[in-house]
């Protein structure tokens, strides 16, 4: 068969999934027919070739969990020996967020008579059969006439008029909520602007892609201060999260196509910015001004970037990590693997019973520090350091999925135990790695950016739309305000000085 003709992905599949057949076949074979040389022979079957053959069996089946598993960290679970009940669904949900409207449904007079009799029908007052279902309507574009009243004095000294709607810029046929409810769309709710053009000409609207374009380039024009304070207020921290994801740039002729989104993150804010490198360099300039410890991965880039002379940075590493790695090899060694997962859940089991520190000050913040710093001296101490000696104990084959969890781990050990020296440090990075989700996920819906302003109106939204959701706020409502106020004032409006107004 000639592969380059493939073009359909399960007839690949397929074809995929027959060859690791064979070669876990030839694989058996091969292993059968060195035995029986080795006992014709008189000899030992090599060691090192036993080691080798169970080498490239456990990197067949990690291959074929990668291209036919589901992707997720979650470890299988044993099927329930009685099938499960059917589900029978669920009754209405309550809607306290939603407008109630009520509406009287009257019975038309032609019907207004009694079948039996004849005689007019007439309302019972109070006595009504209820029933009650969620409706739509679809998004209302409207055309707004805007007319400013003039004023003048008895003695005509002087004409006043009133002042106009606020728009981004003078002469702009859009207004600050139509452009604000394209970024949301975009980068909240992650709709290409082409599928949000065709929308908006269903309801009515005739516009076209680039003009939404430009709707986000102007809005990111007046937000660009409160962008970069949003970073100023990210590096004040003590502690942040640090992370990357790849990110594709369309259409820039002599340019990398795979650029990067750096992403850094505090407890009530997130920063982020696209860049067209993964290096240490680039790492030091999306941390440049910060002084603290970094939460982040096993990536080297970090590590490079701390060994810098005059660099005020320390690493702590992330927990959750080392487990995804422990999962990756369990099926191959399911008792070492499992001790390993346990061990770590223990630690996440008293993590989630100490005090969240978000959103705490002053004495109340002290105090909760005092009980995570005791508790993880008492508790997690004695825990981390089981892992550590069952870590060195272990024995796996060369480049073995254990083995490799295990050189990960012990590599990292200084960062990993930093959460045992400062309270203030989480044990893992997921909080940084569900504020990149957005990114991942508009990313697998528009395809990146056309241009390299692109990288910057997205880098831009996304940090200040996923700021607000970790402040519990409405982003389109904060985007709103936000603009406004830098128009007005010329100063910013942060996502957490916004809840707290």
């Amino acid at each position: 068969m000639n592969l380059e003709r493939i073009d359909d992905l399960e007839t690949a599949k397929q074809v995929i999934k027959l060859a690791m057949q064979e070669n876990e076949r030839l694989a058996k074979r091969i292993a059968e027919l060195t035995a029986e040389i080795a006992e014709l022979r008189g000899k030992p079957v090599p060691e090192q070739l036993v080691i080798e053959l169970a080498s490239k069996q456990e990197q067949l089946q990690a291959l074929q969990r990668k291209v036919f598993g589901d992707s997720s960290e979650r470890r299988p679970k044993a099927k329930p020996t009685a099938e499960r009940e059917a589900q029978r669904g669920h009754g209405p949900s309550e809607q306290p967020d939603l407008e109630h409207i009520e509406r009287i449904a009257l019975l038309p007079e032609a019907h207004r008579v009694c079948e039996c009799c004849g005689e007019p029908l007439h309302e019972l007052p109070g006595l009504t059969e209820d029933s009650q279902f969620i409706s739509v309507e679809r998004p209302l574009f409207f055309v707004v006439k805007y007319k400013r009243q003039k004023y003048s004095c008895k003695n005509e000294c002087t004409i006043v008029t009133a002042p106009n709607a606020a728009k981004v810029y003078d002469g702009g046929n859009y207004s600050i909520q139509f452009r604000a409810s394209v970024a949301i769309d975009k980068y909240l709710d992650h709709q290409p602007l082409e599928r949000q053009a065709r929308a908006m000409k269903r309801a009515g609207l005739r516009t076209d892609s680039q003009t939404l374009w430009d709707q986000l380039d102007g809005l990111a024009f007046r937000l660009q201060g409160t962008y970069e304070a949003l970073r100023a207020h990210v590096l004040e921290a003590d502690v942040i999260g640090a992370d990357e994801t790849w990110w594709r740039l369309m259409g820039k002729k002599n340019s990398k196509s795979r650029w990067w989104a750096w992403g850094i993150t505090r407890e009530d804010a997130c920063w982020y910015e696209i860049r067209d490198s993964r290096s240490a360099e680039a790492a030091a300039q999306v941390l440049e001004g910060f002084s603290g410890t970094v939460l982040v991965d096993g990536y080297k880039g970090y590590e490079s970037l701390a060994k810098r002379p005059g660099t005020d940075i320390a690493l702590a590493h992330c927990w959750a990590h080392v487990r995804r790695y422990f999962v990756e090899a369990e099926a191959n060694y399911p008792e070492a693997c499992g001790f390993a997962i346990a061990k770590i859940g223990e630690l996440f089991e008293i993590e989630r019973q100490l005090p969240k520190l978000a959103h705490l000050e002053g004495d109340a913040r002290d105090e909760a520090l005092g009980l995570c710093e005791a508790t993880r001296r008492d508790r997690s101490a004695p825990i981390v350091e089981a892992l550590r000696k069952w870590a060195l104990e272990q024995r796996g084959l060369p480049k073995g999925g254990l083995r490799k969890a295990i050189e990960y781990m012990l590599k990292l050990w200084p960062g990993l135990t930093t959460f045992l020296e400062d309270p203030r440090v989480e044990i893992h990075n997921n909080a940084t790695e569900r504020a990149l989700r957005g990114m991942v996920i508009g990313r697998k819906n528009h395809y990146g950016s056309r241009s390299v302003r692109g990288t910057e109106v997205a880098a831009l939204f996304y940090s200040l739309i996923e700021s607000a959701k970790l402040c519990d706020i409405d982003p389109e409502a904060y985007l709103i305000a936000a603009t406004h106020y830098a128009m007005n004032t010329g100063g910013t409006l942060l996502p957490h000085e916004y809840a707290r107004a």
